[in-house]
């Protein structure tokens, strides 16, 4: 389970070394080899091979000719590319995602449970605190939000 957030520095060539409770994680469930590809935010999510394999059959059985299942299979699946954890721990990001990212030097990698969430640590703070900002006003939480006690 990828949980917590961590700071993470991305070098010139688009490296970035995983934390080590989630390079752990990584090793464990799927011997270093991962999936990234972009999410509908500004970010990029990676996840363990198994885990994107599930995700990518579950994408790839939704009715193509429905525009918004097409969409996401064209954006998730068409930008999701393999990744190896090399010897130092570091992922090497491929420019393009990067790119879509807006990845600088400095990214927030935020654990989701089965998959991590890669953003630039600036966009990081900005939707976080809207979020944050949003939630005081929210008036319409669902019944499962209403009833979870923290």
């Amino acid at each position: 389970m990828f949980r917590g957030a961590s700071k993470v520095t991305l070098d010139d060539k688009g490296r970035m070394v995983l934390p080590t409770r989630q390079r752990q994680r990584a090793l464990e469930r799927s011997e270093g080899q991962l999936v990234v590809t972009v999410d509908r935010d500004p970010c990029l999510l990676i996840y363990p091979l198994p885990d994107w394999e599930q995700i990518e059959r579950k994408l790839m059985s939704l009715p193509s000719l429905h525009e918004r299942s097409r969409r996401l299979q064209r954006l998730m699946v068409g930008h999701a590319t393999e990744i190896d954890l090399d010897g130092q721990g570091r992922l090497l990001l491929p420019p393009e995602l990067r790119e879509f990212a807006g990845l600088t030097r400095h990214a927030m990698l935020i654990g989701q449970g089965n998959r991590l969430e890669l953003w630039d640590e600036a966009r990081w703070m900005e939707r976080r605190d809207y979020w944050l900002k949003s939630e005081e006003t929210a008036t319409d939480l669902s019944t499962e939000l209403d009833s979870l006690s923290l």
